[in-house]
């Protein structure tokens, strides 16, 4: 399977209207339909969670199941307070970045549709030079055009709406993928078109396969956690995002060495299950796809280690997008490291067994 084949227009259409489509931490339902639009062709039913974890499943039926995953959920922002003269203050719904939001423009949802607003930041012209204000979060504050709290509330917005940022997608220097979300719509996306292949390329795999986009992993990987439960997996194969180390102000001695274009990177930690990461890393080897190599201490911080650590134990392992800019509107990916994770899940599906415990005494 050449690494150029791998996505097509319809992929690509599908691509820039799920990331553009908000889907903040408790909030995925309407993402989740899009995905499971797209996925419908490629799998034979699905189940959903009362959460909104979405699963597709190839061979519900197969008593052996490997999950293949990602998160739905994108970062965002809570109203919590109204001032009398209608500005609004804002606690994160997941791990938002304070220091990008000052004069960006932002998206309120409320039951009646979208409110448009902005985070106001003072002028330079007025700001103490010699004690120059950060942003925090408690500093932060959004406008959207009012006077008084009572025009606020007319617009429909209250405590306890989510907001978002519109930023959307774009194409930089042919290759590079660049949208707030693709922590980790791109997961999603990236499971979808595996099950998309096994489709075209008339797979029959032995087992079952769960392609699972969870929610709220940003907020403690909490969806994950929930759907093993549901799902009881033999092997769980994670996608998410990690950093790409080389741009400035990143310390490689603590972050690792990863870049965009270089490839998938594979992760060691105590979450990931060794003789799973050495079936990933052969099958990589195998198939000559580019790989890199990163460690985690304790925990992987992402879904990995809430799959591994369920039902007494699954086989668990993290294939990672290496991301610029994360918890930005502006996160960056390489193209050909999107097929290239497309193409590593779908190559060590092939190679794994049916009924393989990977345990270590045999």
């Amino acid at each position: 399977m050449s690494t150029k084949s791998i996505l097509n227009k319809s992929s690509l259409d599908f691509l820039e209207n799920y990331l553009n489509n908000a889907s903040p931490t408790g909030y995925e339902s309407g993402g989740q339909k899009l995905w499971m639009d797209y996925l419908k062709p490629y799998v034979d039913t699905f189940i959903t969670d009362t959460y909104g974890t979405a699963v597709g499943i190839i061979n519900p039926d197969a008593p052996y199941k490997v999950v293949i995953e990602g998160h739905a959920d994108e970062i965002s922002w809570y109203v919590n307070y109204i001032t009398d003269d209608g500005l609004i203050y804002v606690i994160r719904n997941g791990g938002s970045d304070h220091q990008i939001a000052p004069s960006k423009r932002v998206n309120i949802h409320t039951k009646a549709g979208i409110v448009k607003g902005v985070f106001g930041w003072p002028a330079i012209h007025t700001r103490n030079r010699s004690k120059e204000e950060v942003a925090k979060v408690d500093n932060l504050f959004i406008d959207i055009g009012c006077e008084t709290k009572e025009q606020v509330d007319k617009m429909g917005v209250h405590v306890g709406c989510v907001i978002t940022y519109p930023d959307e997608f774009m194409i930089l220097n042919d290759n590079k993928f660049v949208c707030r979300a693709i922590d980790n719509r791109m997961g999603g996306f990236m499971i979808a078109e595996v099950a998309r292949l096994l489709h075209e390329n008339k797979i029959k795999l032995p087992f079952g396969l769960y392609i699972t986009n969870s929610v709220q992993e940003e907020v403690g990987l909490r969806g994950a956690e929930m759907i093993t439960k549901t799902i009881k997996p033999n092997v769980a194969i994670v996608t998410d995002v990690c950093h790409d180390s080389t741009t400035p102000m990143i310390e490689k001695k603590i972050e690792g060495d990863t870049k965009i274009g270089k490839g998938p990177v594979v992760t060691y930690a105590p979450a990931v299950q060794n003789n799973l990461r050495e079936l990933i890393l052969e099958t990589a080897m195998a198939k000559e796809i580019p790989f890199q190599r990163l460690a985690s201490s304790r925990v992987t911080g992402t879904d990995t280690d809430a799959f591994a650590y369920s039902n007494g134990g699954v086989a668990s392992a993290l294939i990672s997008l290496p991301l610029r800019y994360m918890h930005t509107t502006v996160e960056m990916v390489h193209r050909d490291d999107v097929e290239n994770v497309i193409k590593l899940i779908y190559e060590t599906l092939l190679k794994l067994e049916n009924e393989e415990t990977f345990s270590y005494f045999k």
